[in-house]
């Protein structure tokens, strides 16, 4: 039983999702809900990165597009868009990317420091990578990603 329990706390499950092409992990713990947004509500002079607003089974929810706060560009293909309900702060977001993969567990030791080469800003909110058989996975820190968010909207 002991051996069970020390290999459990030796990995971790991330939620993948895809958001330009690039895969992307958010452990598990974080992730509340996976849905599809219906109707975002644009917020007047709000950062670019917010998309909007939306009702999620009653709780507004702060829609944030994960493309801008990765400075990537706009999605071209038309396909529909998915959103990862998070908590932060006692606030709700939505973090709306293209597409949700599957959960993976992987061994903590696995887990590398970003590379030199990682584009900083996707390095300030990035809490290390994993590679994955020729694939490089970038792990989102939940906090950095919505850090000064709730700040922000309060304003």
């Amino acid at each position: 039983m002991s051996e069970e329990i020390t290999s459990l706390t030796d990995s971790v499950q991330y939620v993948t999702v895809m958001i330009g092409g690039q895969l992307f992990g958010l452990p598990i713990e974080r992730v509340h809900d996976v849905f599809m947004p219906e109707s975002i509500t644009r917020v007047p002079l709000a950062r670019g990165e917010i998309a909007g607003v939306l009702n999620l089974r009653g709780r507004i929810v702060t829609a944030i597009d994960m493309r801008k706060r990765l400075h990537l560009a706009l999605r071209q293909d038309g396909g529909q868009t998915m959103a990862v309900g998070i908590e932060h702060k006692g606030e709700s977001y939505g973090l709306l990317i293209d597409n949700v993969g599957e959960v993976l567990t992987l061994p903590t030791a696995g887990r590398e420091p970003n590379p030199v080469n990682l584009d900083q800003k996707w390095a300030a909110i990035s809490g290390g990578v994993h590679r994955l058989n020729g694939h490089l996975m970038v792990i989102l820190d939940v906090d950095r990603v919505l850090g000064g968010m709730a700040e922000v909207l309060a304003a």
